[in-house]
């Protein structure tokens, strides 16, 4: 889908909310600088082109460190392609966390980022979560001037329903591109939305009827934050009951696929027809190459559902 506006788009994006330090004022340190140069330069290395940021992560250092690399190096540019978010507000003097898609909001941090990132368009500018307050026609008017001045080149949502992108759609007169949601082997709710209709097990999910269909539909591009799990399948702290059988599972199938665990997890959901670009956020070169061979590893049905219904924790209806 995306391969529509972005034909050399990589299947995967890299996560940059790692980069830059600590969530908090301190200014980014020297090992910071090397930490993301090394991510960057592997996930280029490793064929993932598009780097996704948004405004809030470490607090505008993310973005700020990325562009002080392609400051250094300007020709990185053109092998990327580069989306950004904004409409979180955190708690401040004049307010409690809020979501904001308000003209002046917007404009400010589109500004803002193309400032830390050295760049003059963004690729694809998302909001980030659904505002209660927005104002349609407002929102509209300000996505097409952006387009029109050439500051961004695509709009996106992240978090968003199918009801809710179908309305702002409605407003706008360029297409909404990508829709960046939590999902994973973990928050499987896309699926359990779909199978579980008509059942004893339909309860509410968390994810909206309809969404998977709309994206679909309408060439709207899914992508996964958290597609990883938290690693909870690759080592890290398990957090539900079924997580160590679904661990071993995911190992015994990286030996028989000849492939790292996260890879194995990532394929699980690039299996789905949607065609879900997973989003990886480590830093840790070694699992970002891990990562990247996703793209190359097809689950068959049998290992899809065996894993699904594993980590489900009993077979499907």
């Amino acid at each position: 889908m995306i391969k529509q506006h972005f034909p050399a788009a990589s299947e995967l994006v890299y996560g940059c909310m790692g980069l830059g330090g600590s969530w908090d004022n301190n200014p980014i340190t020297d090992a910071d600088r090397r930490t993301a140069q090394e991510a960057v330069e592997t996930a280029l290395a490793s064929g993932i082109n598009m780097f996704d940021h948004a405004d809030i992560y470490t607090l505008g250092k993310a973005e700020a460190i990325f562009g002080e690399i392609l400051a250094a190096q300007p020709g990185l540019r053109e092998k990327m392609i580069l989306q950004s978010k904004c409409a979180i507000r955190f708690a401040d003097d004049s307010g409690p966390k809020r979501y904001d898609f308000s003209a002046q909001w917007i404009n400010r941090r589109v500004d803002e980022s193309l400032k830390r990132l050295n760049i003059e368009q963004l690729d694809i500018l998302m909001l980030h979560r659904p505002d209660p307050l927005i104002e349609l026609d407002e929102v509209a008017e300000t996505i097409g001037a952006l387009i029109a001045h050439g500051k961004i080149k695509h709009i996106g949502v992240s978090n968003m329903n199918g009801f809710q992108m179908q309305y702002l759609q409605s407003a706008l007169n360029s297409p909404i591109v990508v829709n960046q949601l939590e999902l994973s082997l973990a928050a499987r709710h896309f699926v359990e939305d779909g199978i579980t209709f008509n059942t004893s097990e339909n309860t509410q999910s968390g994810f909206a009827s309809g969404t998977l269909e709309y994206c679909l539909s309408n060439q709207v591009q899914l992508q996964a934050w958290g597609a990883l799990a938290q690693g909870r399948y690759t080592g890290g702290p398990t957090q539900g009951p079924f997580d160590a059988a679904t661990a071993a599972m995911v190992s015994d199938l990286a030996q028989q696929y000849e492939v790292a665990a996260e890879t194995i997890i990532l394929a699980w959901l690039r299996r789905h027809p949607a065609r879900i670009q997973p989003i990886i956020g480590t830093t840790n070169p070694q699992r970002i190459k891990a990562c990247a061979d996703a793209s190359a590893c097809t689950l068959s049905r049998e290992d899809w559902y065996a894993l699904f219904e594993t980590a489900r924790g009993n077979e499907v209806p």
